[in-house]
């Protein structure tokens, strides 16, 4: 027997349907839904691995981020090798104005995903305890960091936000940043590789070039070296000649190369042999003096320098060696040895002639000494009688003045007598009533008198030859300190006639107009 369910029963069981269809619809929504994201996802890494340079990627990676999201805003922190700090290389809408900002572990959003390693979701970052004290962020709300990964460390983050406060990040969309950040990261590690690999190639090329111009610097030395060179490896065989070891030694280096050079005289074979020891045994050739043979079989006195040359595994791979021609100077040198025997006999010659000289000359500088000796001793005898002689010179002097000043004064007083005890009261006589007979015999007296005091009247007046007769017996009693009356009463003059005579004499003696005493000046004249 069939029973009805209830009303009830066919309520609730109608309600579970349409739960259950919800339910169904809801599942096929997100299965498109992860569907689409799946199939963007394929195209988006398709399209990033194809982008190779760094920059251009990062900012294809941000812009389909922020697509996948549906926001405008976003960044990307990247960690740079050997540093502590996160930088936001790239930005987007309201982070585009904070590129370059650092934040270190644990500092804002950026810094919490590489901390916690994981995504890390921020419903309100005005209000959220982790957020950077920056009043240039409070424009923003909702925030999500997502970490990019390589082998269990964090290399970056990617963040997006909005800035509408209704608007919030989903599961789904946690779950598809997730997956691409890990298909944005291989994009990262192949342009990383791609960079790597351009570099490695360009410091190839450049170490190419490098060893290019080394070999050929190396080779145009070796080229116009005018000493010749020879590269032998360890087995002894020639690599390499120069130019200058063909001209030298005669031979081409088409029949050297790859044989052993037999050029090494007989008897210098055994000092080859040990130089080619040392040098093996890690000793450095240097300026070697030896012997080799040319094709035409002469003999060049040679100066060898040899040194081990090594390959990139640091094993020797043969040794360079160095010859320099100085038969030249061998040659020089036996002329010079020569020139020096001949030279040392002429200096013993001259030695000898010098020896001689200076015995010759010693016994002069000898005689010389003794003949210096007995002209001192004469010199002091004769400074002695000089002394002597001026000692007596310097008596003979003062005799001589006081002499002089003694017949001065004679003189003096001898004039001085006959001016004042004669002379006057001889004019007076004349001037006297006589007649012609006592004039003419007074005339005759005052002539001899005159005559026999003329030398003293001469030394006397020495100094006032261009004085008249009358102006010599004015100054005279003037110098004896006569006043012009007194003068006058001598002369029998007037005293006017004194003055005048006066004025003319301090005129011809140079003291007119001066104020100087005319009896001063005459005494000084002595």
């Amino acid at each position: 027997m069939n029973v009805k369910p209830s009303y009830n029963a066919l309520v609730k069981l109608n309600t579970a349907l349409s739960l259950e269809s919800q339910r169904l619809k809801d599942a096929e929504d997100t299965f498109h839904r992860q569907n689409a994201s799946l199939q963007a996802l394929h195209e988006i890494s398709l399209e990033l691995i194809d982008k190779l340079d760094k920059e251009e990627l990062l900012e294809s990676i941000l812009e389909r981020a922020t697509s996948l999201s549906g926001t405008a805003h976003g960044y990307i922190y990247l960690l740079e090798p050997e540093e502590d700090e996160l930088q936001m290389k790239v930005g987007m809408g309201f982070f585009k104005s904070q590129l370059g900002r650092r934040v270190t572990i644990g500092e804002g959003v950026g810094g919490s995903v590489w901390q916690s390693e994981v995504p890390v979701v921020v419903e309100d970052y005005q209000s959220w305890p982790g957020r950077i004290p920056d009043t240039v962020l409070d424009s923003l709300h909702s925030i999500v960091g997502i970490p990019l990964k390589y082998d269990r460390r964090v290399l970056g983050v990617i963040g997006l936000a909005h800035v509408e406060a209704e608007k919030r990040f989903s599961s789904e969309d946690i779950i598809a940043l997730e997956r691409f950040a890990a298909l944005a990261l291989i994009a990262l590690e192949k342009a990383r590789l791609y960079a790597d690999v351009r570099y490695e190639l360009v410091e190839r090329q450049r170490t190419e070039t490098f060893w290019r111009e080394s070999e050929n610097r190396y080779r145009t030395f070796l080229e116009s070296s005018p000493d010749p060179i020879v590269v032998y490896d360890m087995k002894g065989i020639a690599t390499y000649v120069n130019p200058a070891f063909e001209q030298t030694f005669k031979l081409s280096s088409k029949e050297l190369l790859g044989k052993q050079i037999d050029f090494v005289p007989p008897e210098n074979v055994e000092e080859t042999k040990a130089a080619i020891q040392r040098m093996l045994s890690g000793q450095k050739i240097h300026l070697f003096e030896t012997r080799r043979l040319t094709r035409d079989g002469k003999i060049l006195d040679v100066q060898l320098s040899s040194t081990l040359y090594q390959g990139s595994d640091g094993r020797p791979q043969g040794n360079i060696v160095t010859l320099r021609d100085i038969s030249a100077q061998k040659l020089a040198e036996k002329e010079l040895d020569k020139y020096r025997g001949q030279l040392e006999v002429l200096v013993s010659e001259r030695t000898a002639e010098l020896a001689q000289a200076n015995l010759k000359l010693e016994l002069e500088v000898e005689e010389r000494i003794r003949a210096e000796k007995a002209l001192r001793k004469r010199e002091k005898e004769l400074r002695g009688q000089s002394h002597h002689l001026e000692e007596v010179n310097t008596a003979l002097r003062v005799l001589l003045k006081q002499r002089e000043e003694d017949k001065k004064e004679l003189g003096e007083i001898v004039l001085k007598n006959v001016q004042e005890l004669v002379g006057p009261y001889l004019q007076r006589v004349l001037n006297g009533r006589l007649n012609t007979q006592q004039k003419t015999l007074l005339r005759i007296l005052e002539t001899n008198l005159n005559n026999i005091v003329s030398p003293f009247v001469d030394k006397l007046t020495s100094g006032l030859v261009h004085l008249t007769p009358v102006e010599i017996r004015v100054a005279s009693l003037v110098k004896e300190g006569k006043t012009n009356k007194e003068i006058a009463e001598v002369l029998l003059v007037s005293k006017n006639t004194i003055l005048f005579h006066r004025h003319n004499i301090r005129g011809k003696l140079g003291i007119k107009n001066k104020k100087i005493n005319l009896r001063a000046h005459l005494l000084a004249m002595r």
